[in-house]
């Protein structure tokens, strides 16, 4: 596999060969180049998505479950979490990881298309999605089925990378890239998956982009939060 150029946008295969191979060290790799700071960005995620007891909600792009995990503890016995992936590795190690929870957890996992989800119309009452948006190959199209399995005045919160405005801080972001994400998923043997990342973020549209898509797609209402100095943000977008 190689690394696609700035100026290369990989297809879709391309990028789930990326999370399939990465998936065995996914979670060690996250907690690793975040410093744990992942879980309080997801815990964040949740929380704008305001997920309730008994609802039912969609974690799209799952990955190993982080996120689904965390709606199950919220919509409790009553509610239902459906987490969805194209890439069958996480969702193996995502169905493992609830199953080994202390608690039971409502989840379905399911393989899927995020730019054509096997979901009705006007089906979930929040929708989730971490570090997804910026992989697909379709950011309109994507927000478009996002809006499409809302319930009215439900609300989807999208956590991702972000490109800050700020020189110092942007200068900041591709160090850390560089010096310590990509010599850490080294240590992996996944130098190649992890530089994806750079080009990905320089294709990827920044926030106030990001939130007229949204609207384009059909949401009423959308705001993109900063987090860890602009290099990190939540669009949080209302049906």
């Amino acid at each position: 596999m190689t690394v696609e150029s700035p100026a290369t946008t990989p297809n879709s295969s391309q990028i789930r060969d990326i999370f399939n191979n990465i998936a065995p060290v996914y979670d060690r790799l996250n907690d690793r180049i975040s410093f744990g700071l992942h879980r309080i960005w997801k815990q964040m995620t949740v929380k704008w998505s305001q997920v309730k007891p008994g609802d039912t909600c969609l974690d799209l792009c799952c990955g190993s479950g982080d996120i689904a995990i965390l709606l199950a503890k919220t919509v409790g016995k009553t509610g239902q979490v459906i987490g969805a992936d194209f890439a069958v590795q996480q969702l193996a190690i995502a169905q493992q990881r609830a199953q080994n929870q202390f608690f039971p957890v409502n989840i379905s996992w399911v393989e899927a298309d995020a730019l054509n989800l096997p979901f009705a119309d006007n089906f979930f009452d929040a929708v989730t999605m971490g570090y997804g948006l910026r992989n697909v190959t379709d950011i309109p199209l994507c927000l478009r089925e996002l809006h499409r399995v809302l319930k009215p005045g439900a609300k989807a919160a999208i956590l991702d990378f972000h490109r800050p405005s700020d020189r110092t801080n942007l200068k900041f972001q591709q160090w850390y890239l560089d010096y310590i994400v990509v010599p850490t998923a080294q240590e992996f043997g996944l130098t190649e998956e992890y530089a994806y990342i750079a080009p990905s973020l320089e294709r990827f549209p920044v926030g106030s982009e990001q939130v007229e898509l949204a609207k384009e797609a059909g949401f009423s209402q959308g705001i993109h939060y900063l987090l860890v100095g602009g290099a990190m943000g939540v669009l949080v977008l209302t049906k």
